[in-house]
C-alpha cells in the first residue's frame, strides 16, 4: 500500500520574489566534502546529508493543500493473500482423516510462518525530488554557460539557463520561469548535460512552455521536479529518472505534454524514460508523448512509470512517417486518478505492435488489471 504523488486537475502557481543579481559560475570539480564558499559574494552551499530522506524546501503552490488530501488515501498496488498450490501438504484435510487417508486419525498440525506480502513499490513525489533542504540557494538572473564541464550549484534563478557548452552539470538549482520558451536549454551541436536535484517551473502568469528543451544529443535528468509549464522535458534522446513531473499550465494553442520526443534518437543513442512519476492533469495532450514530427520513432524505453492523465496517457511512437522500433514500454502503472480511463480518451495511443523489436509488457493498472493497448 502506498500514497501515490498524483495531483487532483489544476495547475499551482508560485510567488514572483523580485529582481536577482547573478552569480560566477563554478568550474567542475571533484565533489566537495566541506561547505563550498562562492568567491564573490560570500555564500555557502550545504551539501545534504542524505538526498533521499527530505522534504524540499520550496515555495508553498497555491492549492497544495487540497490536491495532498484528496490523494492522502492508500491504494493496494500487492496482496498477501494466496491459496495453497496443488499438492501442497500443509493444505487443509477433513476432521477424522489422516494426511494419508486412513480414518480414525487426527492429522499432526502444521505450523506456517506466514509469507508477507510484497513492498509496496515507491514512486517519486516532492519528498524526494527537487532541491535538498540545507542547500542554501543564492539569487540570479538569466545566464549562459558557455565553459565545458561546468557546474552550476545552489542557485534561485529568475529567468532561465542556456548551456551552450559540453558536459555541464546544473544541481540543487531551482529555475523560475518567468517569460517564454525555456527554464532550461542545452542548444544544438553540444551535449551531456546532466541536471539533477533541482526544480524547474514557470509563474503561472507569462508561459514557459518547456521546462528543460534539449536540441543537442545526451541529456541526463534525475530527481528533478518540473511543473507549471507547457512540456515538462523535450528531447528525442537521454535519461530522464526518478524524477516528478506534474500540474501543466495550459495557455491558448498549446499542446501539453510532460515528457515529448519529436522523432528518432540520434544514431548510436537512446531515449529512456526510467521509473518517474509523470502526472499531466490536463484532457490533453499526453504524459509521455512520442511523436513523428520530424522522423520515425525508434530507440525508446519507458519502463517502470506512475502514468496518468491527458487526453491519451502514452502516445506510443506510432506514425505516418513509418513502423517504430525497438520501443519497449515495460512495468509501467497507469493511473486513473486523472480520469477515468487513464487519459481523458484512454491510456495508450499509436502503438506499434508489428515493428521490429517492440515490446509491450507487464503494464498494468493500479488495481492490477492489465493495460491493453487499443
Amino acid at each position: 500500500m502506498t500514497d501515490l504523488p498524483i495531483p487532483a486537475p489544476g495547475a499551482p502557481s508560485h510567488a514572483h520574489d523580485g529582481a536577482m543579481e547573478p552569480y560566477l559560475l563554478e568550474p567542475a570539480a571533484e565533489p566537495a566534502t566541506e561547505p563550498a564558499t562562492e568567491p564573490t559574494t560570500g555564500a555557502t552551499t550545504v551539501a545534504p546529508s542524505s538526498p533521499r530522506s527530505r522534504v524540499p524546501a520550496r515555495p508553498v503552490r497555491g492549492g497544495a493543500t487540497a490536491w495532498i488530501a484528496a490523494v492522502s488515501a492508500l491504494l493496494p498496488l500487492v496482496s498477501g493473500c494466496r491459496a495453497n498450490p496443488p499438492g501442497d501438504p500443509s493444505a487443509a484435510t477433513p476432521t477424522g482423516v489422516h494426511a494419508s487417508g486412513r480414518p480414525g486419525h487426527r492429522p499432526t498440525p502444521t505450523v506456517r510462518t506466514p509469507t508477507p506480502p510484497a513492498p509496496a513499490r515507491a514512486w517519486p513525489g516532492p519528498d524526494d525530488t527537487g532541491v535538498p533542504p540545507g542547500v542554501r540557494l543564492r539569487p540570479s538572473t538569466s545566464f549562459t554557460v558557455t565553459r565545458d564541464g561546468m557546474v552550476v550549484d545552489g542557485l534561485e534563478v529568475t529567468g532561465s539557463i542556456t548551456v551552450e557548452a559540453d558536459n555541464v552539470t546544473i544541481r540543487n538549482t531551482r529555475v523560475r520561469g518567468v517569460s517564454d520558451y525555456w527554464g532550461i536549454l542545452q542548444r544544438k551541436g553540444h551535449t551531456g548535460l546532466t541536471v539533477e536535484d533541482s526544480e524547474v517551473f514557470g509563474n503561472g502568469r507569462r508561459r514557459t512552455q518547456f521546462g528543460i528543451l534539449n536540441q543537442g544529443v545526451m541529456i541526463t535528468v534525475r530527481r528533478v521536479e518540473i511543473h507549471t509549464i507547457s512540456k515538462g522535458v523535450s528531447t528525442d534522446q537521454g535519461l530522464v529518472e526518478d524524477s516528478y513531473l506534474h500540474d501543466p499550465k495550459y495557455y491558448s494553442g498549446d499542446h501539453t505534454d510532460m515528457i515529448m520526443s519529436n522523432g528518432p534518437a540520434v544514431e548510436g543513442t537512446e531515449l529512456i524514460i526510467r521509473h518517474n512519476t509523470i502526472v499531466n492533469t490536463l484532457d490533453q495532450t499526453g504524459a509521455v508523448s512520442l511523436f513523428q514530427d520530424f522522423g520515425v520513432v525508434r530507440n525508446v524505453t519507458v519502463q517502470d512509470n506512475l502514468l496518468a492523465g491527458g487526453g491519451w496517457t502514452l502516445y506510443a511512437g506510432a506514425g505516418g512517417k513509418g513502423a517504430s522500433s525497438n520501443v519497449k514500454i515495460v512495468d509501467n502503472v497507469f493511473s486513473r486518478r486523472v480520469w477515468r480511463n487513464g487519459g481523458s480518451a484512454g491510456p495508450v495511443a499509436y502503438w506499434d505492435a508489428h515493428g521490429r523489436g517492440n515490446v509491450w509488457r507487464g503494464n498494468t493498472w493500479e488495481d492490477g488489471g492489465t493495460v491493453t493497448p487499443g
